[in-house]
């Protein structure tokens, strides 16, 4: 039994309507003058990337832009921006500008410029040296949570897989979140990236209490919290109650203000617990379908909360609470069923699959999710009712 927890996030958080203005306090606070900014086409073609620029040279900033992050980055753009960030000129501070793709590639980045070397030197947990050159994460979806997350997720193009460097060396030093920057995002979008928040929460709530957690040493996913539960049920109901409205009005600043907020929430949940069997499964799946991480796992997400249910009664029955659930004289398991039915009829309203044969999964595939699913320890242990090949198979065949 593990008898003691921790909680880590990011040192400072800068959140409201018209936050990028506080960008100039915040370099000078760092004592950075030379800025990379890391960003994406669509950002860039957005405006977004010139109007941060903007406010920089109003104060002097020397900036350059790699505007090439691309989705799980390959690791050779990690490589090129490193290279690019040192032809260009003497970097004191790095910001990543948009979804978690390039907030990501910004870690990795600030990485190489405080320790050299190559990304995949770091790949695993704990790995990290020491401190990593500052950097200031401003998100522009409401899903990740990578502005206050410990993990940086690359592509190795030559092995096909995704590699994951874990530390929480790598936590921006401040997170800066303006609501604003997210009202154009479009409704798809802002549906994948804000059910995968969800599930980001509602998996850090269930997770598996922290003493209980079978491993080994230093881990960064420590399972259930006192300070996670509570930030992941906060985000919970933010996210329930603002996702369809910042779907379907997009320009709806508060529904926006309150997803972000869940979506940081959930981050500093999940960063410090971990998520569990959803996010298990959905990478061997997101190896065979193309649709978003966030599609996937928000998909997995009311089955798994079904084949968690009589194991956490509880904590379900609070999760329907916050989802507006609550007949009167309905016992504590009723309740807890209706929690998985709440979060397939949001995902019905929000427009996106509830069943993996819409995504392109078929029957034969099954076995060889389960299978690659289950040695996926870090997130497998994280769950309250203990994972085996014929209980995976059972879930994934309701959900087809």
């Amino acid at each position: 039994m593990r008898n003691t927890w921790e909680f880590y996030s990011t040192e400072k958080i800068v959140f409201g309507i018209g936050a990028i203005r506080q960008l100039d306090s915040v370099l000078t606070r760092l004592k950075a003058k030379n800025i990379l900014l890391v960003t994406d086409p669509g950002i860039k073609q957005a405006g977004i990337a010139d109007r941060v620029v903007a406010i920089l040279q109003e104060a002097d900033y020397q900036v350059v832009v790699y505007d090439k992050a691309v989705p799980e980055p390959p690791v050779e753009t990690a490589l090129e921006c490193f290279q690019f960030a040192k032809d260009q000129m003497n970097t004191d501070a790095v910001i990543g500008l948009g979804g978690g793709s390039s907030i990501d590639l910004a870690k990795v980045v600030a990485l190489l410029m405080a320790h050299g070397g190559h990304p995949l030197d770091y790949f695993g947990e704990n790995l990290v040296p020491g401190p990593i050159a500052p950097l200031i994460a401003i998100p522009t979806t409401a899903g990740t949570g990578s502005e206050v997350t410990s993990v940086a997720v690359l592509t190795d193009v030559e092995n096909n897989i995704k590699v994951g460097i874990s530390d929480n060396y790598l936590r921006p030093a401040v997170a800066l979140l303006d609501p604003e920057l997210t009202v154009g995002l479009p409704p798809y979008v802002t549906a994948c990236s804000g059910i995968d928040a969800l599930s980001h929460a509602i998996e850090a709530y269930t997770a598996k209490n922290f003493k209980y957690i079978q491993a080994e040493g230093s881990i960064l996913f420590q399972g259930s919290i006192p300070i996670s539960d509570t930030l992941a049920l906060e985000a919970i109901e933010l996210i329930v109650q603002n996702l369809p409205l910042a779907v379907h009005q997009g320009s709806n600043l508060e529904a926006r203000s309150n997803m972000l907020l869940g979506s940081l929430l959930a981050g500093m949940a999940f960063s410090n617990a971990g998520t569990a069997a959803a996010h298990a499964l959905a990478y061997p799946i997101g190896g065979l379908v193309k649709s978003p991480h966030g599609e996937v796992t928000g998909l997995l997400l009311p089955y798994v909360m079904e084949f968690n249910v009589e194991v956490e009664p509880k904590k379900m029955a609070k999760i329907a609470r916050a989802c507006g659930i609550d007949p009167t004289g309905a016992s504590e398991r009723e309740l807890a069923l209706e929690a998985p039915k709440a979060i397939l009829r949001l995902l019905e309203v929000i427009g996106l699959p509830t069943r993996l044969s819409q995504i392109g999964i078929k029957e034969d595939q099954i076995p060889q999710i389960a299978e690659k699913a289950l040695p996926i320890l870090r997130l497998v242990r994280n769950n309250p009712r203990v994972p085996t090949q014929q209980g995976f198979e059972e879930l994934l065949r309701k959900a087809l």
